[in-house]
């Protein structure tokens, strides 16, 4: 299998910084120093587990406060570039890939429901989270650290860790509480564009100079390796070849099979489609120049529902026992 191009700087400088920190940053008494508030002795799951990735507590710094344009007035972004879409109570916004790339997590409010708005690079994971557990609002940073390279993530109230591709907490007082996930789009910019109107709304960056906003510093990552992961693989499908999967249903579709079919019908009558021009964020070093992986929708009963467009290796990692349908 071939193996990552590793000739864009940060992630080389992120393996370099893992493969002599990590053993030593994998312990709780290390990350006391730094996580204060977080109870260690809670957690549901190994912390040799639990990488780090390279960058600090929040050395990926999140949107904490969201700037946003009128769509009808943005015109330096593609329409085959990938935005996470979201339509609540009658407010539409898109979240640029282009710039979660560099932030992985927005803290947003649409009407009343805050929001936390997330995107792991290393596994593909676009998600929408209800910010609200038992009662509190959580506000979202990133630790720096990688489960099954999987960003996780920390609140602000508890300092509890949660794994973004679940949405549970699995280190903290909050420990095994899962957040509710909301149905949005991983979709080009034109598809969401075609589904709103001109009361639509963009994020925009707070500081157009902070990042190199439209450049995809993981360049080559989907046809290479995983980063930093050493768990099992999925069997007769590469580990980078993107799976569509459902809220609460144990399996998963090939992007492959789904683009050969153009739509399939799950057991339970959602229907999934595809449609071509959406770009890849993570093959070229600039998000609008990379391949065309298409955009996929997931309707039941005329609505959207909750759905993942993921890497096959995180699918198979958090979900080791559910098929993965692909081409014959």
């Amino acid at each position: 299998m071939q193996k990552p191009k590793r000739h864009f700087q940060s992630l080389l400088l992120a393996v370099i910084f893992s493969c002599f920190m990590a053993p030593a940053l994998a312990s709780p008494e290390r990350w006391q120093r730094e996580w204060p508030q977080t109870d260690f002795s809670k957690t549901s799951v190994d912390f040799g587990e639990i990488k780090s990735g390279g960058p600090p507590k929040d050395g990926i710094p999140p949107i904490d406060h969201p700037v946003f344009k009128p769509i009808a007035d943005v015109t330096d972004i593609e329409d085959t570039e990938p935005v996470i879409g979201l339509v609540m109570d009658g407010i539409a916004r898109a979240y640029p890939i282009r710039i979660l790339m560099w932030h992985e997590i927005v803290n947003d409010r649409i009407g009343e429901v805050p929001i936390a708005v997330t995107f792991c690079p290393l596994c593909n994971a676009a998600i929408v989270f209800d910010r609200r557990i038992d009662g509190m609002t959580l506000d979202f940073g990133t630790t720096g650290k990688l489960r099954n390279s999987d960003l996780v993530m920390w609140d602000r109230q508890t300092e509890s860790w949660w794994q973004q591709f679940t949405g549970e907490a699995i280190v903290g007082t909050l420990t095994g509480k899962r957040l509710e996930v909301l149905p949005a789009r991983l979709e080009s910019l034109a598809s969401f564009r075609q589904r709103t109107d001109q009361s639509a709304q963009i994020l925009i960056p707070n500081n157009s100079r902070m990042r190199a906003y439209g450049s995809n510093p993981y360049r080559g990552y989907d046809s290479g390796y995983p980063f930093l992961y050493d768990g099992e693989l999925p069997k007769d499908i590469d580990a980078l070849q993107r799976v569509i999967s459902l809220a609460g249903k144990e399996e998963a579709w090939s992007l492959a099979l789904l683009r050969e079919k153009g739509s399939i019908i799950t057991s339970d009558g959602t229907v999934l489609s595809w449609q071509a021009g959406q770009n890849s964020a993570l093959d070229h070093g600039r998000i609008a120049e990379g391949r065309d992986v298409g955009t996929v929708t997931a309707r039941k009963d005329g609505q959207d529902v909750v759905y993942f467009v993921d890497f096959a290796f995180a699918f198979h990692a958090f979900r080791p026992d559910a098929p993965i349908h692909t081409l014959p």
